[in-house]
């Protein structure tokens, strides 16, 4: 079974998941913007991102959360955002990371 194959399978196990719960903002797009302190990916701070990862943390608060993160994304980011994240929710992974596997897939 090739690698990407291996992650097509893990994924889509995982997909029915994904209906139950609140799936993380991360598009898989992690670098820091020094001056506003949000990552340009997911438009998330730093504790922002150790809250999601507690699994205390609420669905009330996670759903705040990413009505927070749309509300500080504008024109082509938050598009971008939005179809990325869309395609993560219903495919169980991130445009970023399908472009990734994609490209290796080219040099297998």
């Amino acid at each position: 079974m090739t690698f990407i194959k291996k992650i097509q399978y893990l994924t889509s196990n995982c997909y029915n998941n994904f209906n139950k719960m609140i799936v993380s903002p991360c598009i898989s797009i992690c670098k820091t913007d020094s001056s506003t302190g949000y990552c340009y990916g997911c438009a998330r701070t730093i504790e922002e991102r150790k809250i999601w990862k507690d699994p205390k943390t609420t669905d009330e608060w996670k759903s705040n959360n990413l009505v927070n993160i749309k509300e500080r994304l504008t024109g082509w980011q938050l598009d971008s955002f939005n179809e990325s994240y869309d395609h993560k929710i219903n495919n169980g992974i991130s445009l970023f990371k399908k472009n990734l596997l994609k490209d290796k897939q080219k040099y297998e």
